[in-house]
Formats: C-alpha cells, sequence, structure tokens
C-alpha cells in the first residue's frame, strides 16, 4: 500500500510540475521593422478627420 502511495504521489508531482513548463526559445527582430500581426486601427488613423479629432483631445496632455 505504501508503494502504491509513492507512486501515485510522485506521478503527482510530475504531472503539476509538467504544467509549469516554459519555453526559453528566443526571438530576435530586427530594429526598427514591426513583424507582428497588422493593427486594424491603423487603417483609421489614416483618416483625416479622426486624426484631428484625436490631436485635439490629446492637445493638453502632450507635456506628459
Amino acid at each position: 500500500m505504501r508503494r502504491i502511495m509513492t507512486i501515485a504521489c510522485t506521478v503527482g508531482i510530475c504531472l503539476a510540475l509538467s504544467g509549469c513548463y516554459e519555453s526559453t526559445s528566443v526571438t530576435l527582430y530586427e530594429p526598427g521593422e514591426y513583424k507582428g500581426k497588422q493593427d486594424p486601427l491603423l487603417e483609421k488613423l489614416e483618416d483625416s478627420e479622426l486624426r484631428q479629432d484625436l490631436d485635439q483631445r490629446f492637445a493638453g496632455q502632450r507635456d506628459r
């Protein structure tokens, strides 16, 4: 009975620790070049009316 409990605890600990695995791979990016997903909001910023509205909203916060 004691041997079964030891094996069960060992298996349980191994399963619990396997959930803590973290990938150690490193991703290198070239500076100044964004390679992520395309942001859908960037197209909206092309609209000059929206851009002027945003500039007006944030006019008082530029010093921060």
